[in-house]
Parts: structure tokens; C-alpha cells; sequence
């Protein structure tokens, strides 16, 4: 990946639908070499372009980030978690936590409830740290690319 390939993520993360006449001048390119630059980025499987829901737009006003202790081996774990339509993402750490999950739920007792009616229960689930937080405005977070 060179400082073109890194322009054109920057001016995709902040228009992910720009069009290829208006991305090439801004990162030095024709429209054409803009287009065959992304799509080798995206053959290559190093840019994925996807779009991404506001949970609040959505109906999420309870939101948290579950830290999830697990005995044994925690990818199964993030696995089932994964399946839920609450859960917006689950990584793998290291530290105090084996796995992180996002979690937005319609309203603060049904997050309460997920938590402990579908959370919990998971086999090899031995805690669970709610850290619930409170999204008053959207804000876009944007990746150094470079």
C-alpha cells in the first residue's frame, strides 16, 4: 500500500459513495487509475467497502461494552455471541478480559435482560463486565491510514 492507496481510503472514510470523477483529482489520479486502484485494493481483500448503521437511528438507546471473562477457549464464545443481532461486534483480547462484545439493545431492561438471560448462560462464560455508555451524538471515528 503506497500514499495513493492511503488517499483514497482517507477520502473513503469520509465518503464511502464519492464518485470516481471527483476521487481521482483529489488523490492525484484520473477517474480510471482512482477506479482501477480501489478495485485492486479491493481484489486484494486489504479495503472492504460496507455500510454501517447508527445504532441510535436504528432504535438502540442502550448501549455497552460487555467484557467477558471465559474458561477455556474464548472463540467459541465470541462466536455464539456473534450470532445475536444485539451484539454489533466481539474481538479477542488479552488482559483482564478474553473477549469484548458491543451491545445495543432498545432500551436499558433489555440489554439488563441479554445480559443475563443470553450472555451468561453461554458455555464457558465465567463473567461478565458491563460497561454501559450513553451515545448523546453520533460521532464518526476515522482510522489512520497512513
Amino acid at each position: 500500500m503506497d500514499d495513493i492507496d492511503r488517499a483514497i481510503l482517507r477520502e473513503l472514510q469520509t465518503d464511502g459513495r464519492i464518485a470516481y470523477a471527483d476521487l481521482g483529482p483529489r488523490v492525484g489520479l484520473s477517474a480510471s487509475a482512482a477506479r482501477q486502484r480501489l478495485q485492486r485494493l479491493l481484489d486484494s481483500r486489504a479495503v472492504q467497502v460496507v455500510g454501517v448503521t447508527d445504532p441510535m437511528a436504528m432504535g438502540g438507546q442502550a448501549m455497552a461494552l460487555l467484557g467477558i471473562t471465559v474458561d477455556g477457549d474464548p472463540r467459541p464464545v465470541a462466536d455464539a455471541l456473534a450470532a445475536h443481532p444485539e451484539v454489533v461486534y466481539s474481538v479477542l483480547t488479552s488482559g483482564g478480559f478474553d473477549l469484548f462484545a458491543e451491545v445495543v439493545s432498545p432500551t436499558a431492561k433489555d440489554l439488563l435482560d441479554f445480559v443475563n438471560d443470553t450472555v451468561r448462560p453461554v458455555e464457558g462464560v465465567s463473567g461478565v463486565q458491563p460497561f454501559p455508555y450513553f451515545a448523546i451524538h453520533t460521532h464518526r471515528f476515522l482510522w489512520e491510514v497512513g
